[in-house]
């Protein structure tokens, strides 16, 4: 990778991007929304929440995008019996009567945590714990996780029976949560041709781990104009009702809003958004772009929302206007 400047290499990046969504197109039918907060969030550094049916191809997605990376991936379903030790790993005794400890599925590039909201608390901590450090403890002793690391938990938001929703702060750790709606007509007549037949895809690795080290490096690199910053700060500043910036919309419906990270995370995801774009530099377009996705499982509705019937996302949409 010898570039001789960023520029060359947001030129790079910006071909490699859309090179990736081809190839991921070839067994991913649409969702290309999707696959772009999917792709944004991996090289921005960040955790991704999907939120659709069942059926909607959650799993078929991950797989797809870590063979295009070339990268491990490892499923873990969440049920109500899963301990933490099932998925950071175990010590046992081996033959020399030593402890020896024995890898979880964690400890690999990309991990479905399929139905993350199936488990209980407790294992929902250790995978949180493992997204913040990119590391966990087990027997006292740290474990550094494989670089990269990258999380995407779904949740099936219909049947919500013997489930452990997942607290606000722990929300908070995914960079973007990304509703998957229904294919329309064309699209769910390609879906059923291509997988009613004998069609199969062999899909070409994009990417080396050194490539997605370094472009996830570049677009922290990318510059950002104090205006792009400030909107990005005063678009968060606006969902907390005790907020002086707070309007009256936000106040009367919101009981809580977003907190820093979500100033981050816009400012970063803005900047792989105009990288995607073919821009050296993030504008206000690029920040409402992804604040859907970053700001709606970071605010709390009140009780006179609910009986209103106002959603999240109606409000986000206001602010941005």
């Amino acid at each position: 990778m010898n570039y001789k400047n960023d520029v060359e290499a947001v030129d790079a990046f910006n071909l490699k991007l859309r090179e990736l969504k081809k190839e991921i197109a070839k067994v991913i039918v649409g969702q290309d929304e999707v696959v772009k907060d999917v792709l944004i969030s991996i090289f921005s550094r960040g955790h991704c929440l999907l939120v659709g049916v069942p059926g909607l191809a959650k799993t078929l997605l991950v797989n797809t995008i870590s063979d295009v990376l070339g990268l491990s991936y490892n499923r873990i379903q969440f049920t109500p019996d899963l301990m933490p030790s099932d998925i950071i790993g175990t010590e046992i005794l081996d033959e020399s009567r030593q402890f020896k400890f024995i890898k979880g599925p964690l400890f690999a590039n990309i991990i479905l945590a399929d139905e993350i909201n199936r488990t209980p608390p407790k294992t929902q901590a250790a995978l949180l714990e493992a997204m913040q450090e990119r590391a966990v403890t087990a027997a006292g002793k740290r474990y550094e996780l494989s670089a990269p690391f990258f999380v995407l938990a779904t949740q099936n938001p219909i049947e919500q029976e013997g489930t452990y929703p997942l607290p606000e702060a722990q929300l908070d750790r995914f960079m973007f949560n990304v509703f998957l709606d229904y294919p329309d007509y064309r699209e769910e007549i390609n879906i059923v041709k291509n997988t009613t037949s004998d069609h199969s895809v062999s899909l070409t690795k994009m990417m080396s781990t050194e490539e997605i080290m370094y472009f996830q490096n570049l677009v922290r690199r990318i510059p950002i104009t104090e205006n792009v910053l400030e909107y990005a700060v005063k678009l968060v500043r606006k969902t907390r009702p005790d907020g002086a910036e707070a309007p009256e919309l936000v106040k009367n419906y919101i009981s809580w809003g977003a907190g820093p990270r979500a100033s981050q995370y816009l400012a970063i995801g803005a900047k792989c958004n105009a990288v995607l774009h073919g821009k050296y530099a993030p504008d206000i377009e690029d920040v409402k772009a992804v604040a859907l996705a970053i700001l709606r499982h970071r605010m709390v509705r009140n009780y006179k929302a609910e009986a209103e019937g106002i959603s999240v996302d109606s409000i986000i949409s206001k602010l941005l206007e």
